[in-house]
């Protein structure tokens, strides 16, 4: 083999590569969209927080004289995950952050609610740059 073929197989093989890294990269961020919470469940999401929620941690999520703001690092996935917005809503909270007082149960919201309710948050924590 010639040393013209073999530069031509190696510049093919690179070009193969990196397209093959931009295309991952690409699809990752599809991919990514995809498993993420839908439209309709971010929809849900925001009627079942406005009807359960907003009372006390405001309307636009920045918290009330009542309650705390979910826009805000303390409630980022990392630190307080999903779970703990479904245990709070089912069994409350003792204050533990911040000086509101205790949280107490949410009756009569679902899981299911909860789930969309945690979509919703989370969906405006991203749009703030909470990660």
């Amino acid at each position: 083999m010639n040393n013209t073929s073999k530069t031509n197989r190696w510049w093919l093989w690179g070009t193969g590569m990196v397209g093959l890294a931009a295309i991952a990269m690409v699809g990752s961020h599809f991919l990514q969209g995809d498993l993420s919470a839908g439209a309709g469940q971010i929809q849900q999401g925001k009627q079942a927080y406005q009807d359960n929620c907003a009372s006390c941690h405001g309307a636009d999520l920045n918290g009330t004289r009542q309650g705390p703001p979910f826009i805000h690092k303390v409630y980022e996935p990392s630190h307080h995950g999903d779970e703990s917005f479904y245990r709070a809503a089912a069994n409350g909270v003792q204050a533990h952050h911040w000086r509101f007082g205790d949280m107490p149960p949410v009756p009569g919201v679902t899981r299911d609610q909860v789930g969309d309710i945690i979509a919703y948050i989370r969906e405006q924590q991203r749009k703030n740059g909470i990660k």
